[in-house]
């Protein structure tokens, strides 16, 4: 019996962009995160004509660079932001049920300690609250002894047991390009190093509405007109720049959420952990991540370029170590262990608040002289947030089909076959982060290439799909969104460079001086901004 592949969608690079953007189209979406790519995906699912651009990598700004949770958020249900709270969950449990393989259960413990904040029963109420939400209930108290079971490195010290309870986790960028390459099989067309360089309006009038926009293609510095009948700022953390463009007073406060990685074997947790911290009382996780632990995160006012890369502080550190230290005292945690860092911006609209963290996690949209703004919100609720976007615009593009309310948002990939000795979690893995295309994935591993990459679950042809198939321009690109292998491995995976160099190179079309150009920068960019010592670092800030 022949096996019949899905086809994958071609890249737009592949040929000249000129023909391809001499359209007018229904969408001009601006920003390649998750809004973005929610938005594309949505209105081609609408049959609408739509096109995404994004001035550096799909998912280059906060949608690589998040916490990796899809949560329903329980300091926002302690915040009184219910609605949030409530579609959080929701849509946690839609992603669960229809991108299982790429957005996991993970449960998360927090301990009970003599004498801290929140006890027992505040925290059990909140619970339940969640529970309810999400139409589930489970146990969620357990005593010393077991509790010990499930944490069994945290300090035990006036411990008097804990609590359980069940989120998700996902790879922020894998969600987006999978989000993408969805939109692709509907006709969506996506377009990286694309930089909006100004809006355009109409009969070219300065007090027009928007409709269009000038871009400059990075990759061969030629310039693009090109017009839409909508076009929608979805830029995250950057959204004012265009605003600004047409005189809006800037409304977002740009904060900062900086990261830790260590090995598992240093961190080792089955369970997610959960603590307050000692110093401000925030909340800090510590969670197993694609082979390693992910520690996280700081929340404070980002006063860097938002051009430039954010990094880490080192007062950041600081305060990430102290929250190990104080949770895992006996595991003697030192920067040393630290393999990578990461930070990233966050969309939050500013309502003036000292605190940082207690400005709320809503999305914002604004219509402004045709431009449509949307920005803010959380990567859980993409989905919902792209619906609204096209809600405020659907009077202009009546043509748009309807679905129905409940219709998947991602097609269902067929089981893999039990070939290359792929264990049952890989095959779910390539399914959850490939969906229909997982099988050719499979297909075009060469010799070995089906083995999982040591410290991570990276497979070594999904470096050869991501170079053949995934618009990669650099190669951090590969190293740091298509897969992860620079936060995962000490060192950004340098020492790995040769054998992807012979599995990629030919891929990507890249003769030796490319090659070691690229390179190069990798190894630059990933010692200034991913580094536990950072050669550059983002300004500091007094609240951490």
């Amino acid at each position: 019996m022949t096996t019949v592949h899905a086809m994958a969608p071609p890249d737009p690079r592949a040929q000249p962009l000129a023909p391809l953007l001499d359209r007018t189209w229904d969408i001009i979406v601006i920003g390649g995160g998750i809004t973005g790519a929610g938005i594309l995906l949505e209105a081609a699912r609408r049959g609408l004509t739509v096109l995404l651009v994004e001035q550096r990598d799909f998912a280059w700004g906060t949608s690589s660079r998040s916490s990796k949770l899809v949560h329903g958020g329980l300091r926002y249900l302690k915040q009184g932001q219910l609605r949030l709270t409530r579609d959080s969950v929701r849509e946690r449990q839609h992603l669960l049920h229809q991108a299982q393989g790429l957005v996991d259960p993970q449960s998360f413990a927090f301990a009970d300690y003599r004498g801290r904040k929140p006890g027992r029963w505040l925290f059990q109420l909140g619970l339940a609250v969640y529970d309810r939400m999400a139409g589930q209930r489970a146990r969620h108290h357990y005593p010393v002894d077991e509790f010990l079971m499930l944490a069994p490195h945290i300090d035990r010290t006036d411990l008097k047991g804990g609590m359980c309870y069940l989120d998700a986790k996902t790879d922020d960028a894998r969600l987006v390009l999978r989000v993408l390459q969805e939109a692709r099989s509907l006709g969506g067309v996506a377009i990286n190093y694309l930089r909006v360089e100004k809006l355009l309006r109409m009969d070219d009038r300065t007090d027009g509405d928007v409709n269009g926009v000038r871009v400059v293609d990075s990759v061969s510095g030629e310039p693009h007109a090109v017009r839409a009948t909508v076009v929608i700022n979805a830029t995250g953390a950057w959204a004012d720049g265009l605003r600004q463009q047409q005189g809006a007073v800037a409304r977002l406060r740009p904060l900062r959420g900086s990261h830790l990685v260590l090995p598992a074997w240093r961190l080792p947790v089955a369970q997610a952990v959960s603590l307050m911290h000692p110093k401000d009382g925030r909340p800090v996780f510590v969670f197993p991540w694609e082979g390693a632990t992910l520690v996280g995160t700081t929340d404070i006012d980002h006063a860097g370029d938002l051009q430039q890369e954010a990094s880490i502080t080192p007062a950041e550190i600081s305060y990430l170590m102290d929250a190990l230290q104080f949770q895992f005292p006996q595991l003697r945690l030192t920067p040393d262990d630290v393999i990578a860092t990461y930070a990233g911006v966050r969309p939050v609209v500013d309502t003036g608040k000292a605190d940082p963290s207690k400005e709320g996690r809503d999305h914002a949209v604004w219509m402004e002289q045709g431009l449509l703004t949307v920005t803010g919100g959380k990567l859980t609720t993409f989905r919902l947030i792209a619906l609204d976007a096209l809600r405020h615009v659907a009077q202009r593009l009546p043509h748009a089909q309807e679905l129905p309310i409940n219709s998947p948002l991602l097609a269902s990939a067929a089981a893999l076959p039990l070939h290359g000795g792929l264990s049952t979690h890989q095959r779910q893995r390539l399914q959850g982060h490939y969906g229909p295309l997982a099988d050719n994935v499979v297909a075009a591993a060469e010799d070995n290439e089906l083995q999982t990459i040591s410290g991570t679950e990276t497979l070594w042809v999904e470096l050869r799909w991501a170079a053949r198939h995934e618009a990669v321009v650099h190669l951090q690109d590969l190293m740091l969104r298509r897969t992860r292998l620079g936060l995962l491995l000490r060192g950004g995976g340098v020492d790995l460079l040769p054998r992807i160099r012979s599995i990629c190179q030919g891929e990507l079309g890249w003769d030796d001086a490319r090659w070691e150009a690229e390179e190069s920068a990798y190894r630059t960019l990933w010692q200034q901004h991913y580094s536990p010592t950072p050669w550059a670092t983002t300004p500091e800030s007094s609240h951490v």
